[in-house]
């Protein structure tokens, strides 16, 4: 292929990428996200950020500057970027893992919908069963019917003999 060479009606040659291309499993990062978002959303990591966070303010403000590590002097500026990091990733990881039970959901309630038209189904075909049932146990004679008719048989052929 013949490089361009500053023309515009030809197309360039082949660029070269500033950036590698990264791949990523997007099972996996959505698990890892689902994790993270699990774990955020329980007692004990609020717990353990209040104390981190109370420990940071304490020993920044009670230490000699020479000791401090993030001054109370220049506002904690250190711990305002963590936490502003913490939650720049947090809200994209939590909404991600919002997107995949959502998508867990749809599933499930496809699921269920088509579960529930084969139970009416399945109903309706018993519902007409019993009635060809009923229908039929209205033809089938009983055993008093069944005696009768034997009765009268029995009469009309006594009847006969008694002719003969």
């Amino acid at each position: 292929m013949a490089k361009s060479n500053g023309r515009l009606d030809a197309p360039k040659g082949q660029r070269r990428r500033l950036l590698p291309n990264i791949s990523i499993d997007q099972e996996k990062f959505g698990r890892a996200s689902e994790s993270f978002a699990r774990a955020m959303g329980t007692g004990s990591f609020l717990i353990w950020m209040t104390v981190i966070v109370a420990i940071w303010l304490t020993w920044n403000t009670l230490m000699p500057a020479a000791g401090q590590f993030d001054p109370r002097a220049t506002n904690f500026t250190l711990l305002t970027l963590i936490l502003s990091m913490q939650a720049s990733y947090a809200a994209p990881l939590i909404l991600l893992a919002q997107n995949r039970q959502d998508d867990r959901d749809r599933v499930q309630f496809e699921q269920d919908r088509q579960r529930a038209e084969r139970n009416l189904a399945d109903t309706e075909y018993l519902a007409r069963e019993v009635v060809a049932l009923r229908l039929a146990m209205e033809e089938i004679a009983t055993k008093d019917f069944v005696r009768d008719e034997m009765r009268d048989l029995l009469k009309e052929i006594l009847d006969e003999r008694r002719r003969d």
